[in-house]
Parts: C-alpha cells; sequence; structure tokens
C-alpha cells in the first residue's frame, strides 16, 4: 500500500470575488458570439465550492423582478448550455455541479433507461472512501427521491449487485486491520477461488466488500505468500465480467487509488476515439482530490505526460478547458 499525500491541481483562487466572476461570465456570453476563453479563465481556476458561490452571485444580480413582484433568479448553468456545446458544454456543466452532485448524477445516468453502465457504478462506487460514498448516496436520494441502494437492486443482479449494495451501506471497517485475520482470510480466498473447480464469488464479495483498506492490504499480501500470485492474477484468472471489475477496482485502489485512476485515463484514450465522458468524468472529479497524483502516476506507467496525451487525443476549447484542470505537464 503506497503511502501519498494528495495533491490537487485546481485550488481555490485567491482574492476571491463571486459578483466579479459572475459579470465577468455574464459578459463572456452576452451578445453576438462566446468569449469561450473568459469563462474556462473563470471556471475552470476556481474550486466548486467557489462555483457555488459564482452561481448564487449570478442568481441575484441577474435576476430581475415579476410584474406580480416576485424575483427571479437567472440561472447560470440554462446560460451556459445555451450558449456552449458538445463537450466543451459537458465539460463546462459538470464543472458547476457540487461534487457529490455530480457523481450522483453519474450513477443515476448509468442506471436510467435501457441496460445498465456496469464501469461507470464501478468507478464511481468501487474506488471511493465510505465518507465519500455516503455523501454520494444522500445526493441521490435528494435528487431522485430513491435511494440509491434501491435504484440499485433494481438493476443488478447477483454478486456484483451485493457488492455495489455493500460498497453502498459502507459496510467497511476502516478503523480495524489484524495480520492473524488476514492470513485466516487470505486462505479463505484461495480456498474459494483457486483451490477449488469453480470459484465462490460470494466469497470474494464478502470478504473483499467487508475489509477496510489496511485490512485488504495485509489480505492480499498473505494472499500472495499462500499463492505464490497476486490476488489481481488469481481474480483474473477465476471470473469475468463487471464482478471482475469491480472486485479489481477495490484492490487496485487499496494498493494505489491514483494509479487506478491513471490506468482508466489510459483506457479511454488507448485505441481508436476517445472516451469523451470518461476523460470528463475523472478530471473533473478528481482535479480537486488527487489529480496530481493521477498525473505522475500516468507519466510514471506510460512514459509521457497526461498533459500531452490528453492534447494528442482533443481539440477545441474542449481541450483548453481540460488542460486548465490538469495543470502544468
Amino acid at each position: 500500500m503506497e503511502e501519498y499525500v494528495e495533491v490537487p491541481t485546481v485550488l481555490p483562487a485567491a482574492n476571491f470575488d463571486p459578483v466579479a466572476d459572475a459579470h465577468t461570465l455574464r459578459t463572456a456570453m452576452k451578445g453576438w458570439g462566446t468569449d469561450e476563453q473568459a469563462i474556462i479563465d473563470v471556471l475552470c481556476k476556481r474550486s466548486n465550492q467557489q462555483r457555488q458561490a459564482i452561481t448564487e452571485a449570478y442568481k441575484k444580480e441577474f435576476g430581475r423582478v415579476e410584474g406580480d413582484g416576485t424575483f427571479k433568479p437567472k440561472d447560470l448553468i440554462a446560460d451556459l448550455k445555451k450558449e456552449l456545446g458538445g463537450n466543451f458544454e459537458n465539460i463546462i456543466v459538470a464543472l458547476m455541479l457540487p461534487t457529490v452532485e455530480y457523481c450522483a448524477k453519474l450513477c443515476h445516468k448509468a442506471m436510467k433507461g435501457a441496460g445498465t453502465d456496469e464501469d461507470i457504478l464501478v468507478e464511481v462506487l468501487c474506488s471511493r472512501t465510505a465518507d465519500e460514498i455516503k455523501e454520494i448516496a444522500a445526493a441521490y436520494e435528494r435528487m431522485y427521491g430513491n435511494s440509491l441502494e434501491a435504484d440499485i437492486q433494481g438493476d443488478t443482479t447477483g454478486p456484483f449487485q451485493r457488492l455495489l449494495v455493500m460498497a453502498v451501506n459502507c459496510v467497511k471497517d476502516e478503523r480495524h486491520y489484524d495480520a492473524d485475520k488476514a492470513r485466516e482470510l487470505a486462505e479463505q480466498l484461495y480456498q474459494a477461488g483457486e483451490a477449488k473447480v469453480g470459484t465462490d464469488e460470494d466469497a470474494f464479495v464478502e470478504i473483499l466488500g467487508h475489509a477496510g483498506q489496511r485490512q485488504s492490504y495485509l489480505i492480499f499480501e498473505e494472499y500472495k505468500k499462500i499463492s505464490g500470485i497476486t490476488i489481481e492474477q488469481a481474480m483474473k484468472d477465476e471470473m469475468s465480467g463487471e464482478l471482475l471489475n469491480g472486485l479489481l477496482a477495490m484492490v487496485k485502489t487499496v494498493h494505489n487509488r491514483p494509479r487506478y485512476f491513471a490506468e482508466r485515463l489510459h483506457v479511454a484514450m488507448e485505441g481508436m476515439g476517445t472516451d469523451d465522458s470518461a476523460l470528463i468524468r475523472i478530471i473533473v472529479s478528481r482535479c480537486e482530490i488527487d489529480l496530481a497524483n493521477i498525473k505522475y502516476e500516468y507519466e510514471r506507467d506510460h512514459g509521457k505526460t497526461l498533459l500531452s496525451a490528453v492534447k494528442g487525443e482533443t481539440s477545441g476549447d474542449y481541450r483548453r478547458a481540460l488542460l486548465t484542470l490538469i495543470g502544468d505537464a
């Protein structure tokens, strides 16, 4: 388990003035044409909390009093949507939501309509801390009137469903770790997978779904001693599909969370085409947490900077917004 200090790439702006920023944005959107660079310079260089303050200032500064005397606030997100388009609109609108609401929206989008985007559910729910997931689940219920757990149960099945439900219920015990217990649990995992014909997937879900980060790390180290291969290699040999992806996300984030997200970014950009929704999702949700760490891991694993990779895959205002959030190489 690599120890590191989380380093964001987007920090709160000094001498912040939400009213001045609201006026800059209004000027950028008034009349013919749009000053996209001004929008980037404001919204990609402020913290999420500051962007919420700008939204409130914009409501008050540019709202109007109706004929009946009621005050109608001006909606900044609605105005941005009118002026912008494509991936540039998507990234700016994503930045305007409080982070927990953005993550809740991602989960909802992954489940609504026909089919389920299991990759998004895994990325959001199997890679975050219990405290982050609690906030996302609360925001989800506030926004959609249903519990996140209920919607997951209605949209997924089997051990994968159980894994996500355990994540949402925050059953991991982050305070407790015990080397003797880790050896016992590693042996149980070995017996549930490599040591038998077929795989007891529920055993993997139960053990890894409950173990906190430090306990998980001890289990993985003990597993290597028992089996001679890593838990990741064993799971790849024994499982497939969304359950494998969910369990691997848990294992990888125990070892090195930024490296997990660096890998997800690489997958989004490798081969033909670019998964822009994944690029936006990861960069927006991590830029105020640990995107500098993710950049470091990306360069270490892939021999080029994240900045240069994104530059090669994107263009226009969308590219400028992403590069501003990523910061200097």
